[in-house]
């Protein structure tokens, strides 16, 4: 009788570690769990932004991800009130004056009424100048530019500076980011050469 009562005075005198042990086994395996349903949605979401081509009236070649870009070609002011129902917030405007069809100014007047940011950073795509690039990374991580509708003409310079800002801003590897540009319409390679040397050049 007096082995099992110390028996049983030291089950007890370990009950609050027992206790204690199981708390922690606990904390573990939620973590775990939490961990792995965390990498899980993290996987869904990099599946889920991959590049969709859509039609939409007064858009010419609209490549978007999803939830945080868009490049297009040229656009007319009609389709701003579109583009803002998409959810982007701001239109970044890459052709120049001199452009057949640009319209600038009322491409402007147009976004304004939308609510949307507007930028306008010519870019010529024969003689393409490092300070657009500066500009358009201004531009870009400026707070409440993203996401950002891209556009030109045909597309190419609006894909091309985004490849520039994934990798001077989000420090993407170039064939990471040429691969997911050229999916937004990237097609120059004196343009995917521009962006490469100016990213080399100009150390964020």
């Amino acid at each position: 009788m007096y082995l099992y009562g110390m028996i049983g005075d030291r089950m007890g005198n370990c009950g609050p570690w027992l206790q204690k042990e199981g708390s922690v086994r606990t904390y573990l395996i939620v973590t775990l769990f939490g961990l792995c349903a965390a990498v899980g949605s993290s996987t869904r979401l990099a599946r889920a932004q991959e590049v969709t081509k859509e039609n939409v009236d007064g858009i010419v070649n609209l490549h978007r991800l999803q939830t945080t870009v868009a490049c297009s070609g040229a656009i007319k002011p009609g389709a701003i009130p579109r583009i803002k129902e998409m959810g982007f917030a701001s239109i970044i405007n890459l052709r120049e004056p001199t452009e057949a069809g640009a319209n600038l100014e009322e491409e402007a007047a147009a976004a304004k009424a939308a609510g949307l940011r507007y930028y306008s950073i010519p870019l010529n795509a024969n003689s393409p100048d490092p300070a657009a690039a500066d500009k358009f990374l201004e531009a870009i991580t400026q707070k409440g530019t993203e996401p950002a509708f891209i556009h030109c003409a045909g597309g190419g310079r609006a894909a091309t500076m985004w490849f520039i800002k994934r990798m001077a801003v989000d420090h993407w590897d170039v064939d990471r980011a040429a691969k997911e540009a050229t999916d937004l319409g990237m097609t120059s390679p004196k343009l995917k050469q521009f962006a490469i040397d100016y990213v080399q050049n100009h150390k964020r």
